[in-house]
């Protein structure tokens, strides 16, 4: 009792808790502080223990696992700020939906001002009503995933942009079709409902109908490839602690995308387009003109084939033995630190410090783990091109080969090197 009240009293302040949103924030918080401050002093050389200072090997592998396990701390917050974001995200969505139908509701009362209350008023409303229902129902079955947005959100827990940007075109047109739908129901007429049948023709919706299935069969291809090309470790994909607005623009590394960002804005423009005109011709599906879908489809094709493009596997150039000033040249022996030099040893979205920490340099049949190198800021080592690991002693003389295992668990190829007594 006396820990619920304390936490309770907590909420409003200082709360570290995970178990509401401001608690965990509050707590990933102050666990990077505390972890970036540690990180600063041990790269300035305070807090390191007597017993290690004698050697530059020893302290080095003692800093690294100090920090090692103070960034799993951090990884952990981090899920757990992850997890209470997602649940009030579902919140906030639902919120938003239905402030939108509200603002349809008044935007309708205010412009049937003298021009009177129709039937196409009210089976917009009525299709805000059975949307808004839908979205719920999605919201609360996922609300552990982001509600509404769950479908949207892959498996690497970031925002999608080939499915956020087919999801957008499903409710389109769902809103579009239950629309017509009421408006049929409402019909007076015969000469009515043969307009309104009619505005549902191919003739008509040809455009909007393949815009619709090419961004439909981009997701499929998107997820396929991208799980191919995981399973084959030609793509390296580190899982986010959460996903965000600027996934839909930006790679895994928060860099923005020329690819993922074309493909949002072009299709956010179209989508803004068949909008206006379904709210123009409420008697028929919206209508794009050729050109505008051929604008689409040149989007798609060209997001496709980033993602085709981007990534690859890591790769080791060369390995030498690494060589401080004053020292002399030499054969790499046991003992030694060895520089690894390549490409792709640090995935995108694998640069905080507990992945960093799970590389792995094979030597051998001996595997060695990095050891993290702290600047104030960063570190050193490992870096994207570059990682710098000892010899064990328990590596036999002689030819043995390197090979890197990376946080999102791909491997290099193996190089090969000599190892003398």
């Amino acid at each position: 009792m006396a820990v619920q009240v304390a936490r309770q009293e907590a909420h409003g302040g200082g709360c570290t808790c995970g178990d509401c949103p401001h608690g965990a924030r509050e707590g990933h918080r102050r666990a990077v502080a505390e972890f970036s401050a540690k990180r600063d002093g041990l790269a300035a050389g305070h807090g390191l223990p007597a017993a290690v200072a004698y050697s530059a090997g020893a302290s080095r592998q003692w800093v690294s696992d100090e920090l090692t396990q103070s960034a799993v701390t951090v990884a952990e917050r981090s899920r757990e700020e992850g997890a209470a974001w997602l649940q009030l995200l579902c919140r906030r969505t639902l919120f938003t939906i239905w402030v939108l139908a509200g603002a349809l509701l008044l935007i309708q009362a205010l412009t049937a001002i003298g021009a009177g209350w129709t039937s196409a008023r009210t089976a917009g409303m009525l299709t805000a009503l059975v949307v808004g229902a839908l979205l719920t129902g999605v919201a609360h079955r996922h609300r552990a995933r982001g509600g509404v947005l769950a479908p949207v959100i892959g498996e690497d827990n970031r925002l999608s942009t080939s499915r956020g940007v087919a999801g957008a075109w499903v409710l389109l047109a769902a809103y579009s079709v239950l629309f017509l739908g009421w408006e049929l129901a409402f019909a007076a007429t015969p000469r009515t409902r043969d307009d309104l049948l009619a505005g549902l023709e191919l003739g008509r919706s040809a455009a909007l109908l393949t815009v619709f299935g090419v961004i439909c069969l981009v997701a499929v291809a998107v997820r396929r490839t991208v799980a191919v090309r995981v399973a084959g470790q030609e793509l390296q994909k580190v899982r986010a602690d959460r996903p965000r607005a600027g996934d839909l623009v930006t790679d895994d590394a928060g860099r923005g995308s020329f690819a993922d960002a074309q493909y949002a804005v072009i299709n956010a423009a179209a989508l803004l387009f068949a909008a206006v005109s379904l709210a123009r011709d409420p008697g028929r599906l919206p209508e794009l003109p050729w050109g505008l879908a051929l604008l689409v489809l040149v989007s798609a094709a060209t997001y496709l084939a980033g993602k085709y493009a981007e990534g690859g596997r890591p790769v080791i150039h060369s390995v030498v033995r690494a060589r401080e000033a004053g020292d002399l040249d030499a054969p790499i022996r046991t003992g030694d630190d060895i520089e690894i030099r390549g490409a792709g040893f640090v995935p995108p979205g694998a640069q905080s410090p507990d992945r960093l920490a799970r590389m792995v340099v094979r030597i051998g049949p001996v595997h060695v783990h990095v050891p993290l190198v702290p600047v104030p800021g960063g570190f050193t080592n490992p870096t994207d091109a570059v990682l710098t690991v000892p010899v064990p002693a328990d590596v036999e003389p002689g030819r043995v080969e390197v090979q890197v295992v990376t946080a999102a668990g791909a491997e290099t190829n193996r190089c090969v090197i000599d190892v003398t007594d």
